[in-house]
């Protein structure tokens, strides 16, 4: 599952931040931020895909950008916030440091 969630965040940001250009060169950790990718008005844009598509509430003390600065930070994020449906577990993202 957090394969096609890289993929859906990974394509948003594409088509609505980059404008469908430079998609082979964002890394999952590359900072939205830094980059020039997303602005002020982006992370509303953001919050509201994040909540419409992942069912979760971004509350105003998550917008931060340890939480939304990065594909990364977004899984990150969307563990934290999203349990599994059928169970405990929490949606496994490889090669990060966090353990489910």
């Amino acid at each position: 599952m957090e394969r096609q969630y890289e993929r859906e965040l990974r394509q948003y940001v594409i088509d609505n931040f980059l404008f469908g250009q430079g998609g082979s060169e964002l890394k999952n950790d590359d900072s939205f931020m830094e980059r020039g990718i997303i602005d002020s008005t982006g992370v509303l844009e953001l919050v509201a895909f994040l909540e419409e598509k992942f069912q979760v509430k971004v509350e105003d003390e998550d917008l931060i950008p340890a939480n939304l600065d990065s594909i990364n930070n977004l899984l990150l994020y969307l563990k934290k916030k999203q349990p599994l449906k059928k169970s405990n577990a929490f949606i496994r993202i490889e090669g990060l440091a966090e353990s489910a």
